[in-house]
């Protein structure tokens, strides 16, 4: 959107929109990720992650299509909308889920891998603007809309492919598949593995515990983990509050105020991108090394002097004014690529318990949604209102993220998520974990077939779950079954197939 934003063929078919126009066509995507990622939560803990993934994939080609063909603003806006929805479900799910299945001593390099890939996708997004300038018809716009359906669609069959959460697995007593997912994650599908089989045991040893606590309800998961959900909420608010969305979403309107007309206004964009790409790439060796602290302070303090220097040279105005700009949107938006960009997708879901992660995350990605709503509807007014001073505004907060991270955040490279309980000192159960673990070495009357890894529901009503192996050749009947449908004894739901009695495990 921030390229086609300025194009002419756009603004003709759209009558022309004025700033505040702008503004709610932009942001109105916001308003469907911000109510979509309040429930996705529940959704991700019922159903499972991969199938969350799935669905808010398919809406959001849904919404990308609706955009694409829009005839008029009414259109486009409901596209904005459905593709929010799939938007705000993604972005709180795939959190989790990478948070479930990386290992503790590369999780972070992991979370800042998969935040390379999505601002690789930010920045091909404006390398395509770009070149549909060069358009001279209304597919200038229609277009860029379009590859949202086709990356939508690659993300679609992405989740047919990958394994469901092994955490989820374990906590709704799928432990055998559970046990394969582990294996496979860890072990290259030994199931006699014993970095997997340890692993098997925490997991499924913090599971017993926390059902001992009982209904796991946001009313109970606020009273109890306040001080975590605070951390994660506000990390997402200052991702946003730090200034990252009027470059990302406004860059060409950030360019064309300092002095860059038309389409070189989206080329300095393009340029932008490359080097935003280029500066996600540090934290994958410096985030599980330095640790979170270190590198959000450090990016507090670049971006904050970046902004403040964006604001002074437009404030004096003269004729070096528009290059100055570009070098420190770009060096701002390095300091965001390396620290607050990864880190508070990375940060909510590590410190959550099991019992409230995917409810967690929902709250903090909603708080992203609403701060980055807020700040898309906003910044257009404010660019014509306040002008140089806006940078500034963004600089403040800065400021207060370095102090609140001093003071509050913990560090939380290298913990276990299961051993997260004592770095906040916050954990409530009734079962110690001498109870949870004599559950795990005394088999259980529904005798588990994985061998000693047998474990006993805490409440008596664990229901059976068939065993799985690696089964390349299980079909894509498999896969659908297990995407769309509860499993049931004897279905697979995947590429694993039932074992038969008397096979080896």
């Amino acid at each position: 959107m921030s390229g086609i934003i300025t194009g002419p063929y756009f603004k003709y078919y759209f009558d022309q929109p004025s700033r505040a126009q702008i503004g709610t066509m932009v942001a109105i995507l916001e308003v469907g990720a911000f109510f979509s990622s309040l429930i996705v939560g529940r959704l991700g803990d019922v159903y499972g992650r991969r199938k969350v993934i799935l669905w808010g994939a398919v809406i959001f080609v849904t919404g990308g299509a609706l955009q694409t063909f829009a005839n008029g603003m009414g259109m486009l806006m409901l596209g904005r909308i459905v593709a929010g929805v799939g938007v705000g479900a993604l972005s709180t799910i795939v959190p989790v889920y990478q948070s479930e299945i990386s290992p503790s001593h590369n999780r972070g390099q992991l979370a800042c891998i998969e935040f390379t890939g999505n601002i690789v996708g930010y920045a091909s997004s404006v390398w395509v603007d770009y070149g549909c300038t060069y358009i001279q018809s209304n597919m200038s716009w229609r277009i860029p809309l379009s590859m949202q359906c086709i990356m939508g669609t690659l993300l679609a069959v992405g989740s047919l492919v990958i394994s469901e959460s092994p955490r989820w697995l374990l906590d709704n007593d799928h432990d055998e598949e559970g046990m394969v997912v582990l294996a496979n994650l860890y072990g290259g599908g030994d199931v006699h593995n014993e970095r997997a089989r340890n692993e098997f045991r925490e997991i499924k040893e913090n599971v017993i515990m926390i059902r001992q606590e009982g209904e796991r309800s946001y009313s109970d998961m606020w009273r109890r983990y306040k001080r975590r959900l605070l951390i994660a909420m506000s990390s997402q608010a200052f991702a946003q509050l730090n200034g990252i969305n009027v470059i990302s979403y406004y860059a060409p309107l950030v360019f064309e105020q300092a002095g860059w007309v038309g389409r070189d206004a989206i080329l300095m964009t393009g340029i932008n991108g490359i080097v935003y790409v280029a500066s996600t790439i540090p934290p994958w060796f410096l985030m599980d090394k330095w640790g979170r602290r270190p590198i959000l302070l450090s990016g507090a303090v670049g971006m904050c002097l970046a902004l403040s220097s964006i604001s002074y040279f437009m404030y004096i105005d003269v004729h070096f004014t528009p290059r100055m700009v570009v070098i420190f949107v770009i060096i701002y938006n390095a300091f965001f690529g390396y620290s607050w960009g990864p880190v508070p997708w990375l940060y909510p879901p590590e410190i959550m318990p099991l019992s409230i992660r995917a409810k967690g995350a929902s709250l903090s990605t909603a708080t992203n949604w609403a701060f980055n709503w807020l700040v898309g509807i906003m910044t257009p007014v404010l660019q014509d209102w306040i002008k140089w001073r806006l940078y500034l505004v963004h600089a403040f907060f800065c400021a207060v993220s370095f102090v609140l991270v001093w003071f509050v955040y913990p560090e939380t490279k290298g913990i276990q998520l299961e051993e997260m309980d004592a770095i906040f000192g916050d954990q409530s159960v009734v079962a110690t974990p001498a109870t949870a673990r004599q559950s795990l070495l005394h088999p259980s009357r529904t005798g588990s077939p994985v061998p000693s890894l047998d474990i006993a529901r805490s409440d008596g009503k664990r229901s059976s779950s068939p065993t799985y192996r690696k089964d390349a050749g299980a079909g894509w009947g498999g896969w659908v079954t297990g995407i769309f449908g509860r499993k049931t004894e004897g279905e697979t739901g995947g590429n694993y197939r039932r074992l038969d009695e008397g096979d080896d495990v």
